[in-house]
């Protein structure tokens, strides 16, 4: 197991360069330096003495990529890639160009995001789950096909939507919850209900259709048939026996979301004003702050490999024929 582990974080520490590398290069191709600083400094007459004084403050005066001044293995080392990489790699993600602590930032604002996100995903996977086993137990009836045409109908209308009409409803008609904010403890309650309602609601439909292929694809198993045969209830079929075998591909899926719980949902944060990681990446883009922006694309590439790693070894408790390594 440990060096299974071991392994795959080795595995990972290319796929962590090749992300970075090509986060620099994107961000690059679209500002320089030179529009970072002005950007910063935020002054419409900047003198170039200020510009450079600021790049060199920051760290951006050196070559992206090849320092052609350099000598040897400096030639590569002494570039602003490998210089703010090896900074990421220690998880040291210093300060932001506007001058604050990234880890702080990142601790502070980690705490809202996992607020909204953490229980929309337990209610959504529950709710997904539990509405696809119920279509397959009455699989070829009205209920199935009325349920699917919905399914198909809520997953063709934009997530903004719902946003919007959540807050006119639920807001402004209604007077239920607040429009946006967030505050801290359980007097937030208030503003967690509705961005969490909206983003079940929103994802049912692409869930259930999805849940619902995969517990169909074993209900014509051999070992449903068996089962049958002994006596079973159906109802003792598809949790017992359907619901096991199909959580391979369900922890495939949950994977994907794993990252997204702890940096948050950009769309989501933005509109209700929660100061979450969303919000922060949504703001550190605007603000072209180059050092927030890569400190979070690798954090969340970091968190989706550990995801990877935590499946692989779930895998082996859900299916004995699964071997670590093999």
């Amino acid at each position: 197991m440990l060096s299974y582990i071991i392994k795959r974080i080795l595995y990972a520490i290319p796929i962590l360069i090749g992300v970075n590398l090509i986060t620099f290069m994107l961000f690059f191709m679209v500002n320089t330096p030179d529009d970072m600083a002005r950007a910063q400094l935020g002054a419409k007459q900047v003198t170039p003495e200020l510009i450079q004084s600021w790049k060199e403050e920051k760290g951006y005066d050196k070559p992206l990529f090849l320092n052609q001044k350099a000598e040897g293995i400096e030639v590569v080392t002494d570039t602003l890639f490998v210089k703010e990489s090896l900074k990421l790699f220690s998880f040291n993600f210093g300060f932001s160009d506007a001058n604050r602590d990234i880890g702080s930032d990142i601790k502070e604002r980690m705490v809202p995001s996992l607020a909204i996100a953490l229980p929309t995903f337990i209610i959504a996977l529950i709710t997904n789950i539990s509405l696809a086993l119920l279509l397959v137990l009455f699989r070829g009836s009205t209920l199935d096909t009325s349920m699917m045409i919905v399914a198909v109908m809520i997953m063709s209308v934009s997530g903004l939507f719902y946003i919007i009409a959540g807050q006119v409803l639920f807001s402004k008609v209604w007077h239920w919850v607040p429009i946006s904010g967030y505050e801290s403890g359980w007097a937030g309650l208030k503003f967690i209900i509705l961005p969490v309602m909206i983003g079940v609601f929103a994802g049912i439909g692409s869930g259930v259709r999805w849940y619902r292929s995969i517990f169909l694809e074993q209900i014509n198993q051999d070992y449903v048939r068996t089962a049958r045969a002994k006596g079973l209830s159906e109802l003792r079929v598809l949790f017992g026996h359907v619901l096991r075998n199909g959580m391979l591909p369900i922890l495939t899926g949950v994977v994907v979301v794993i990252p997204q719980l702890f940096m948050g949902s950009l769309i989501m944060e933005s509109f209700f004003g929660i100061p979450g990681l969303g919000s922060y990446t949504i703001d550190a883009i605007n603000a072209q702050d180059f050092a927030i922006v890569k400190a979070m694309v690798f954090l969340g590439s970091v968190l989706y490999i550990v995801g990877l790693i935590l499946t692989d070894i779930s895998y082996t408790l859900f299916d004995p024929r699964v071997k670590l390594g093999s």
